[in-house]
């Protein structure tokens, strides 16, 4: 039988048999209830991945959009020594946040980045960053089989090949895992044309 709890900004946990508790959304992306992820976006790693200008784009614009929003942000190494820092021009962007150096694949494998993600029960993680189908996707599974709540923005990661990174993406969805776009997030951050942030917010998709 499963237990079903209501809590505030339309969240529901329902706690299974094994007394797991899963974290039930909104149809749509609540700002006040979401965190951004940015996963390697590194300056060794980027020349690598297949339409990286596109992957650095859409990660620079759900970046702007988090600092105008509020909402925050974390961001991974993956082995700085060898991969080297976050991409300049995304650090430029991020605002706020925090950053963390990890050797592990998964994000929620490394115990620090764990921590910060669950820091909040409930919270949708809207993930972007490379690789798709490696840290990326290790990431999002661990994290939906922890019964985190996580959405992966399908314009804002990418691999060092396409095929890797549509398998990866598949595979996401075959899982449960929400799929979207950079502009669905932008858009569902807003709610609202009357929103006192929306002109600032919708200038970065022009």
């Amino acid at each position: 039988m499963l237990a079903f709890v209501n809590h505030s900004r339309g969240l529901w946990s329902r706690k299974c048999p094994q007394n797991r508790v899963f974290w039930e959304v909104d149809v749509l992306i609540d700002r006040a209830n979401s965190q951004l992820l940015v996963v390697d976006m590194q300056e060794r790693l980027a020349p690598s991945i297949v339409d990286i200008a596109s992957a650095e784009h859409h990660c620079g614009v759900l970046l702007q959009a988090a600092a105008i929003l509020a909402v925050p942000v974390l961001i991974s190494e993956q082995y700085r020594k060898g991969l080297g820092s976050t991409l300049p021009s995304l650090l430029a962007m991020a605002g706020v946040h925090q950053a963390f150096e990890k050797m592990e694949f998964s994000c929620f494998a490394n115990a620090a980045l764990r921590e910060a993600l669950t820091v909040f029960d409930g919270r949708n993680t809207i993930i972007c960053g490379t690789e798709a189908h490696v840290c990326v996707l290790q990431t999002v599974l661990e994290m939906r089989a922890a019964g985190e709540v996580v959405t992966v923005v399908a314009d804002a990661i990418g691999s060092r090949r396409a095929e890797s990174k549509s398998v990866a993406v598949e595979r996401m969805r075959a899982a449960g895992i929400d799929v979207v776009t950079s502009e669905m997030v932008l858009f569902e951050w807003l709610r609202t044309a009357a929103a006192s942030e929306f002109k600032a917010v919708s200038r970065l998709i022009r």
